[in-house]
């Protein structure tokens, strides 16, 4: 076994491998770049080698800079994780050259698979169902354009080196074809020092699924079930489960299958994912295989019991799998939820900052027997940087069933505080509480179809507008006591009984009364709540009972107002007297300033294109300026027909969010 594995990557990936790695008594280096001088990631490893700048191209994908880390530590073993180095084959043969293990598959499985054009032709060899596209490389935009026609649109336009959503658009017609071939280029040669290009039928109302496939170098190849991955955004994955609702036991045997046939077919061994895109029918088609170990493979350990990191391990140093296909058994229910630093009140943007606050769910096994799992390469005081992937954590849950699974995870999301960045877990509140999402009914437009007009919050039900209310009543409660005690009036430690608690689009008027069972509100028809909770003033996060309901509720005050976060709703709330609350509707609003006539910037990043100049005008839908940020670009379109008449801004600047990029007449 090996004596000492560097982990070639960053994040929570590398705190993930280190983990097992410690449990296995193996000793670990980690890499870093000036922006991850102080990660997680180096924090948790035995060694740690500083390797050049904070941008990727100049740090964590520079093959040299891996390799002299390799020397200077003496490491037999490097595990690159994924993304970066992962799939590089030149990467795996240096390591191969030099003597050191590479946790992962064979070079020429690795450029065979890489590939995405070399992939798809060997899987139509292997029996493997694929889909219809041209499997050449594409030149330029126009021939872009001619074959996206030919295949008919929609067309998927792909980096042949792709992944993680990196170098990928989805194109309606030739307009989108043209500029989606040139944004996935740009793309593809940022994230792998590779821009080329194929495209692909694109299949309607389809299911994106996944098999984990593990095999040892002495002939044993198995899957280990599938992944439901249609979720997404932007092409990336957003919530993962084991197994997928959708497949019957006869399609995910005909699909472990396949999987396996390819995964042999290119003499494959470590862990691999087989990526099939599935349509309402259960038609399957390969997509790609991921020559690396998955984001989501959480969840296929969950289900499984298997250690994929540790299998991984053992079959780089030679072992043999210690089971076969008749003992991988699908015990349970897991899904993932992505937690990422990215508004989702501004169409899911990348944000940056330092985490205020970072405080996730407790880990391990609850009362009802659900279990909770947070892999995770940051920590309270940490900085999200704009130069890699936005991803803070990855929250997982299993249960015994998909419904209790699905339980879980919206209390965990509702126990997870994060502050200091913008992040999504809002949205993945709201999902988890959607009927269609709970029922199953699941595609990869899924979030295009159920927020056609963007993540704008949760409008809380008849019901949970009580719960809440009862719930700030209860703090005020608090509060008001509190603050007589501090001001020595014992006499009046009672602050009253009659409240209105007033939310932004309702008000509510309720009385608390204090009982033998504990506190109750009763509302102006006579219903009534039963409220109890642990929450003291400074608690960001409160852990409430109404009714029989358990809630945990985020809190925070600010001036007299009360922010409520809970299961997606956030809302702020004042709890006044009834004279005061008939005073405060009497109060003047403060309007917003006037943005209308400003393109400003709607996430920290660089410039990377000004396309306009001062005096032209513009169409509905041009393209004004492009950012990036984040490894992804963000094409900035004309919302309507104007004239600019200030430019602000010029290509290679770094701009804040909500900066002046340009104005118009």
């Amino acid at each position: 076994m090996f004596k000492k594995i560097l982990i070639a990557n960053r994040g929570e990936i590398a705190c993930r491998v280190i983990k097992t790695a410690r449990r296995m008594g193996i000793q670990t280096v980690a890499v870093y770049s000036d922006a991850d001088r102080e990660a997680l990631h180096v924090r948790m490893a035995d060694e740690a080698v500083h390797i050049g700048p904070a941008p990727s191209a100049q740090s964590y994908i520079v093959i040299d800079r891996i390799m002299e880390a390799v020397r200077q530590t003496g490491a037999d073993a490097v595990h690159p994780g994924y993304g970066f180095l992962s799939e590089n084959p030149a990467f795996a043969a240096a390591l191969e050259k030099a003597g050191v293990a590479f946790i992962g598959p064979p070079v020429k499985a690795i450029e065979a698979m890489g590939d995405k054009i070399t992939s798809k032709k060997i899987a139509a060899e292997a029996g493997v169902s694929t889909v219809p596209g041209h499997m050449g490389l594409i030149e330029d935009a126009d021939e872009a354009v001619r074959i996206a026609s030919q295949i008919g649109y929609p067309v998927m336009i792909k980096a042949s080196a792709g992944g993680g959503g990196k170098g990928m658009r989805i194109a309606w017609n030739d307009v989108e074809a043209r500029e989606g071939f040139q944004a996935s280029k740009n793309e593809a040669k940022s994230s792998f020092g590779d821009d080329r290009i194929f495209i692909e039928k694109f299949v309607t109302e389809p299911r994106h699924i996944e098999i984990q496939v593990l095999a040892d170098q002495h002939g044993t190849t198995l899957y280990l079930g599938e992944r439901e991955c249609s979720i997404q955004r932007r092409n990336q994955k957003v919530i993962e489960e084991a197994p997928s609702p959708f497949l019957d036991p006869e399609t995910r045997k005909a699909m472990g299958e396949q999987a396996v046939a390819l995964a042999k077919a290119v003499g494959y061994f470590s862990a691999g994912t087989v990526e099939f895109i599935v349509d309402g029918n259960r038609n399957f088609y390969f997509l790609e295989m991921n020559t690396r170990l998955q984001v989501e493979h959480p969840v296929t350990e969950l289900i499984t019991g298997i250690d994929l990191v540790e299998q991984m391990i053992r079959v780089a140093a030679g072992e043999k799998l210690g089971f076969g296909q008749d003992a991988v058994k699908l015990n349970g229910w897991a899904i993932e939820s992505r937690l990422y630093a990215e508004d989702p009140y501004r169409n899911f943007l990348p944000s940056i900052g330092r985490l205020t606050r970072y405080r996730p769910p407790v880990e391990g096994k609850r009362a009802d027997g659900s279990v909770v799992r947070n892999d995770t390469g940051v920590f309270e005081g940490g900085e999200i940087s704009m130069y890699y992937d936005p991803m803070i954590a990855k929250l997982c849950t299993w249960a015994e069933s998909r419904p209790k699974a699905i339980g879980a995870m919206a209390s965990a999301l509702d126990d997870f505080e994060v502050e200091g960045c913008g992040n999504n877990l809002p949205f993945l509140s709201a999902v988890m509480r959607q009927e269609r999402f709970q029922s199953g009914r699941l595609t990869t437009a899924y979030i295009a179809e159920e927020f056609p007009e963007g993540f704008s919050g949760v409008t809380p039900e008849a019901a949970e507008y009580r719960s809440l209310a009862a719930v700030a009543a209860l703090i005020n409660q608090t509060l008001q006591s509190r603050a007589a005690e501090i001001t020595g009036r014992m006499g009046r430690r009672n602050p009253g009984k009659d409240w209105v608690v007033s939310f932004p689009d309702a008000a509510l008027a309720l009385t608390l009364e204090t009982g033998a069972d504990g506190m109750t509100a009763t509302f102006k028809d006579g219903e009534q709540l039963s409220v109890a909770g642990r929450w003291l003033p400074g608690d960001s996060h409160g852990s409430f009972v109404v009714g029989s309901a358990p809630m945990g509720v985020k809190v925070d005050l600010i001036g007299s107002a009360i922010r409520l976060r809970w299961q997606g709703i956030d809302t702020r709330v004042h709890v006044r007297t009834p004279r005061i609350a008939e005073l405060a509707r009497l109060m003047p609003v403060k309007l917003a300033p006037d943005t209308s006539k400003m393109l400003l910037c709607p996430m920290p990043g660089i410039i990377t294109s000004v396309n306009v100049t001062a005096g032209e005008t513009v169409e509905v839908g041009q393209t004004l300026a492009t950012v990036e940020a984040m490894k992804m670009e963000n094409a900035l379109k004309a919302e309507r027909k104007g004239i600019v008449k200030r430019v602000a801004v010029s290509a290679g600047q770094s701009l804040a969010v909500d900066e002046l990029i340009m104005e118009f007449e």
